[in-house]
């Protein structure tokens, strides 16, 4: 097969994952070893004599597997007993041993977060032991009682349940499926999220969800053009966002009485990604909202790095690169506090690391991810805000495998990879979620981050020009062959927002912002005086290169097995 990992089960991963312990071996100068042998000696020590399930193993299985590991939720079979843990023993030893479960992916010390999921050392020796030794039940009467988990909603009750109106139909086979449903809501008053938890009636087959906010209709007007229900792409023009959701996340409140908006008469726009599992699926997403009865009393703000998920960093990775690995940087703009961090890649990512390195010189570890899955893409909150003063400049690396020896690397032989919206494709960031420390200063941190965009596209459009890649992916428009570099794309924009200034007088005011590019143009005014002047228009795309060759065609697409 050409395609390896589109439709895996959960065993077999597991089992990949046990086979191939130094998987993705080649990890950034500096990272710690996972497990020390003198901790794993030390974990030995102090087992028991005689393990058995009722008195050591339930306990960690209970706390740690069965949430998941019950009816209606994500895993594929039960862990509620001794019988079913038996049974699957000798798997639970080598996944949990591998760390591939519980799923937990950042990497100790780099970032202490809330909600882990990562077994101590002591308990995954537990398991191993009970598994050599035989895997016997013990008492029945030292057998914990089953915690009490919620039965449906994960967080309790919603204030609001909507679903989308009718079921979109998952062809058994293909490509992958991009699409957008609108959530007719019709709220009477502005509202404040702070949860969000998603019930797909196909988890089989939706890889992914991101809740977008419409106050102008415009989705509403694209549902169901082409007959079917939704309407097509990544994304549309859209007035606000609520997050999303991946798999392996799990639905969490927002920390620090953080809300976002929802406005009255608002639409919520449903942008998902679908891989087809083998077989026909009917997916009808249900949310559950939760709101605040108040305004938060600060921002919830989010910035990458790099920025915009790698578009500007140039991705181009040459079949058979183990070790290919992009940069950039973000200087903080005014003082912060982070609330949390995350990452994003496609399945030849590898690893995912962000360190700060203060006014004074130290540094910080703040995210590191090893082993990246693009099947288990967790977002994390830190147990304290982590305060970041103005001038700390965040440094962030993401890395990929795209060698033959990667099995999820879903081409066989490796191809060469760009930047694009498939799973085949690839992108690459560090996520952050963060509050300013002082109120007022929201303007300033977003002019930042803006900022860092329009740098590193100046940096590296004009100077990698063809090589970049499309845009789009393999569908993307702009150029002959499908493609549109960085510096081209945003010279083209930066010529049709200089035709925005009627008056002729090289600068952008509020009166010639209207229209189709309003968005944009904002988004340029860097100094935040209302006005977009000549400088800051050239600032868009870098300076004018040298026509370059064509990038290189990329090869042609082998239909799916």
């Amino acid at each position: 097969m050409n395609i390896r990992r589109r439709t895996v089960s959960f065993v077999l991963s597991c089992l990949l994952l046990c086979w191939c312990p130094c998987l993705l071996a080649g990890e950034p100068a500096g990272a710690p070893a996972e497990g020390p042998a003198a901790e794993k000696v030390k974990a030995e020590k102090t087992l028991p004599e005689k393990v058995t399930f009722t008195e050591h193993i339930a306990p960690i299985i209970f706390n740690n597997c069965s949430s998941c590991h019950r009816s209606g939720e994500v895993a594929p079979f039960d862990l509620l007993n001794y019988r079913d843990v038996k049974k699957r023993g000798r798997m639970i030893a080598r996944v949990t041993k591998s760390r591939y479960m519980p799923p937990w992916h950042p990497v100790p010390g780099h970032g202490d977060f809330s909600d882990s999921r990562r077994l101590q050392d002591r308990d995954v020796e537990l398991i191993a032991r009970w598994v050599k030794d035989g895997m016997e039940e013990g008492n029945p009467a030292s057998l914990p009682k089953m915690p009490d988990f919620p039965d449906g909603w994960q967080l309790g009750e919603p204030d609001l349940v909507v679903s989308m109106e009718k079921a979109y139909r998952v062809h058994a086979s293909g490509s992958d499926i991009y699409r957008n449903f609108v959530v007719k809501l019709a709220l009477p008053e502005d509202k404040w999220v702070t949860a969000i938890e998603i019930r797909p009636s196909a988890r089989a087959v939706l890889h992914h969800s991101l809740f977008f906010v419409d106050t102008t209709g415009e989705a509403r007007r694209s549902d169901g053009r082409n007959g079917t229900v939704g309407f097509r792409g990544m994304g549309f023009r859209r007035t606000g966002s609520l997050g999303g959701w991946a798999v392996g996340g799990s639905a969490r409140k927002l920390p620090q009485e953080l809300s976002m908006p929802l406005p009255k008469g608002a639409d919520i726009v449903l942008a998902s990604h679908f891989h087809p599992s083998g077989k026909v699926e009917m997916e009808k997403t249900t949310l559950g909202l939760h709101f605040s009865d108040k305004p938060p009393h600060r921002k919830l703000l989010a910035f990458q790095v790099p920025p915009v998920y790698g578009s500007l960093s140039g991705i181009d990775i040459p079949p058979g690169d183990a070790n290919y690995t992009i940069r950039d940087s973000f200087t903080v703009p005014v003082d912060i506090d982070l609330i949390g961090a995350g990452g994003h890649a496609h399945y030849i990512g590898k690893f995912m690391q962000a360190t700060a390195t203060f006014p004074d010189g130290t540094t910080k570890p703040l995210f590191y991810i090893d082993k990246w899955d693009f099947n288990w893409q967790g977002r994390y909150h830190y147990t304290e805000p982590v305060r970041l003063p103005k001038g700390t400049v965040i440094n962030g690396a993401v890395g990929f495998d795209n060698s033959a020896e990667n099995p999820f690397n879903q081409f066989d032989p490796p191809r060469r990879v760009r930047w694009g919206l498939e799973s085949s494709d690839e992108m690459g960031s560090v996520i952050f979620k963060a509050i300013c420390v002082n109120k007022g200063d929201e303007g300033r941190f977003e002019r930042g981050v803006r900022q860092q965009m329009l740098e590193t596209g100046r940096r590296l459009g004009g100077r990698l020009g063809g090589r970049f890649g499309s845009l789009g992916g393999r569908r993307g428009r702009g150029s002959p062959s499908g493609g549109s570099s960085v510096g081209g794309l945003l010279g083209r924009l930066r010529d049709r927002i200089r035709n925005l200034d009627r008056d002729g007088d090289g600068k952008i005011d509020k009166a010639e912002m209207e229209g189709r590019y309003k968005r944009y143009v904002e988004r340029l005014d860097t100094n935040g005086d209302g006005v977009v002047d000549s400088s800051e228009i050239e600032g868009l795309g870098g300076e004018e290169k040298p026509e370059r060759s064509a990038p290189p065609k990329r090869e042609p697409e082998k239909k799916d097995d």
